[in-house]
């Protein structure tokens, strides 16, 4: 993974948000991805498609639902840039964070992930 290949996979507003958003909380669905974002499912289904295809998240399914989380084999220069970014633009990422902490009816996590 070089630092192109992972600059040209952020260059994206949405997946900006999409990856900080999975940094900050860990663990999030496609359905929470969507309520934060405020976008449609299909938009948000893509772009994490792309995430996934340039290395950055990993998925697991949990009965009907898909999760997604940091994929455990990031360099950790790249977990670096995700968590200075996170912490440096927590007020640029509020709005879509209090989308997502007032949604109703979030799933639950098993209690031991795969």
């Amino acid at each position: 993974m070089t630092p192109t290949h992972v600059f040209k996979c952020l260059a994206d507003d949405t997946r900006v948000r999409l990856l900080l958003l999975v940094t900050g909380e860990g663990e999030l669905c496609v359905c929470e991805l969507t309520c934060a974002l405020d976008e449609s499912q299909p938009k948000i289904s893509r772009h994490l498609a792309q995430l996934r295809t340039c290395g950055l998240l990993a998925d697991r399914r949990q009965g009907q639902w898909v999760y997604y989380r940091l994929h455990p084999e990031l360099p950790e220069w790249v977990l670096s840039i995700l968590r200075t970014t996170l912490e440096a633009n927590r007020d640029w990422l509020n709005p879509v964070t209090q989308r997502l902490h007032c949604m109703d009816g979030r799933p639950a996590r098993a209690t031991a992930c795969c």
